[in-house]
């Protein structure tokens, strides 16, 4: 009994591990796309912003500016930030989609794999191939994304009523284009790494989440639940899928063949680790950064003011 409770224990830290390693590597990913060596501004922008993207309409949009102004003020450029982002962005949905390509040796082997994850399974593998040619299309050549951007610009100009009209859109993609590509240069390799470690070990973490709980999953199978919680999570109606999640992320876990209640259990202490805790660091990260650089800035002036 004892040391079955140990071994629960054991499993909830590691959860919290790998949730840790998951944002490591998300931190990583970002210092490579923003071309940087700090770790403190990109790790604090990226905890508040999620935090502040979970609370406040607009989700993602919403996130992503509020850590390129904290970024700017750690001296990075805005448009720099959030073209960094948006190369972060697409690594992480090309891993994520391409996840459900480990899975099917087992669908193939004649695993019992129900309907629904078999298709989720097969979406996740055409966005993957379809993020993927998007992205090479994009990189290769100008012509595409300028008909993206053109498309893009009428339809805010035309959508929305403005006092002044949106224009050079299309050039402003492609300079964004450059960035992105001078900044993952020779470096892409490590990126692609990163991005993979960041929803790798987030897998991990679900995975220990159920060992934890006493379930016994087949790891395919939990990959392919956990492919369709990441989807979900992308509907807009909550900030990062909230409730959305939970009750997919539960009902594809026993579609993968866990228990009810086990499916539930785990699905909690993994949105309690991966969802919850950062909202909290979150907080004290931007208290942290907000203290650190109001000091600099601070510090700078002092010398100024004697001057005058």
């Amino acid at each position: 009994m004892a040391v079955a409770f140990a071994s629960r224990v054991a499993l909830r830290v590691l959860v919290l591990l790998c949730e840790v390693a998951s944002y490591l590597c998300l931190w990583e990913l970002e210092r490579i796309a923003l071309h940087t060596r700090d770790w403190f501004p990109v790790a604090a922008s990226q905890l508040s912003g999620n935090a502040v993207g979970r609370i406040l309409p607009g989700g993602g949009a919403t996130a992503t500016a509020f850590a390129a102004s904290m970024l700017r003020k750690a001296g990075i450029d805005t448009g720099e930030a959030v073209a960094a982002f948006g190369a972060s962005t697409g690594l992480q949905l090309a891993t994520t989609f391409a996840l459900p390509v480990l899975a099917l040796p087992a669908i193939v082997g004649g695993a019992p794999v129900s309907h629904s994850l078999a298709t989720a399974a097969y979406f996740g593998i055409a966005v993957f191939v379809a993020l993927v040619a998007a992205g090479t299309v994009a990189f290769v050549s100008d012509r595409p994304l300028e008909l993206a951007g053109r498309a893009i610009q009428w339809l805010l100009n035309e959508s929305i009523r403005r006092r002044h009209h949106v224009t050079g859109l299309p050039t402003e993609l492609l300079a964004e284009r450059d960035f992105i590509r001078s900044t993952l240069g020779d470096r892409w390799k490590r990126a692609l790494v990163a991005a993979v470690g960041n929803s790798g070990f987030d897998y991990l973490a679900l995975l220990a989440a159920l060992l934890a709980v006493g379930a016994n999953p087949h790891p395919s199978l939990v990959l392919l639940a956990y492919t369709s919680a990441e989807l979900l999570a992308l509907v807009p109606f909550t900030p990062g899928g909230l409730g959305f999640v939970e009750a997919g992320l539960a009902g594809t876990l026993t579609l993968a063949g866990v228990p009810g209640g086990d499916a539930l259990a785990a699905t909690l202490l993994y949105r309690l680790v991966s969802y919850w805790l950062p909202l909290p660091a979150g907080g004290v990260a931007y208290a942290l950064f907000r203290r650190r650089y109001e000091g600099l800035r601070a510090s700078a002036q002092a010398p100024n003011d004697r001057r005058s």
